[in-house]
């Protein structure tokens, strides 16, 4: 399974593209340019298992076998109204690449649906799917999970996301998307590099840089 084969680029309003690049390898801990344009776009390879197609299959195997799945159940997640935007931040999270993942100027790399779900499925789901992105160095996912308008507990599956995504050490921040991209029925997440990833991405930068010498 990979995620997307590169990073794009893209200039952030108000902000010179190097001071942008190094707010985000400063973070990741490599360079990784925003992409040039209004917005991402996502093309998946047919014969790629992307990070969300792998998250559903363990989500499968998972209610058979049971899990460690440490995300709080429904009964106590604080409930959001459905036209509410989701947004958090982590200390830490440099306000141009806050801005920039609310403005979704960042790739998605790797898509979650959590329509037809139920809540537990959804828990499985979104706990195998934010795992296998760190280790796949995915870095910005979408996850869509509805408005729930007009149900009998509206927004259950938008309150369950904004519950559980704060409980993963590894996701740095998200936001509500953009219109294009889902609007209030979607979420973007930004996602910590793995240390196995960081580690890789070191020693390839000294490799680089002992090559120059």
């Amino acid at each position: 399974m990979s995620s997307a084969d590169k990073d794009s680029h893209l200039s952030a309003d108000g902000h010179d593209a190097d001071a942008q690049q190094d707010q985000f390898g400063e973070l990741f801990g490599d360079r990784v340019e925003p992409l040039r344009g209004k917005g991402a776009a996502f093309v998946a390879k047919p014969s790629q298992l992307t990070p969300g197609v792998l998250a559903r299959r363990q989500a499968a195997q998972l209610e058979m076998q049971g899990d460690g799945n440490f995300l709080d159940p429904d009964s106590i997640i604080e409930q959001v109204a459905a036209l509410d935007p989701l947004a958090f931040s982590r200390p830490g999270v440099q306000h141009g690449v806050y801005k920039n993942l609310r403005m979704g100027k960042y790739e998605i790399q790797s898509r979650l649906d959590l329509h037809r779900h139920t809540v537990e499925q959804a828990r499985t789901a979104l706990w195998c799917f934010v795992d296998d992105c760190q280790q796949h160095a995915v870095r910005c996912a979408l996850i869509t999970h509805g408005k729930g308008e007009g149900r009998e507990r509206p927004a259950i599956l938008k309150s369950c996301v904004n519950h559980w995504l704060k409980q993963f050490d590894q996701v740095l921040a998200f936001h509500t998307a953009q219109k294009h991209h889902g609007g209030l029925g979607a979420t973007y997440v930004l996602i910590k590099k793995s240390s196995a990833a960081r580690q890789s991405t070191s020693e390839t930068l000294e490799q680089a840089a002992r090559n120059k010498r």
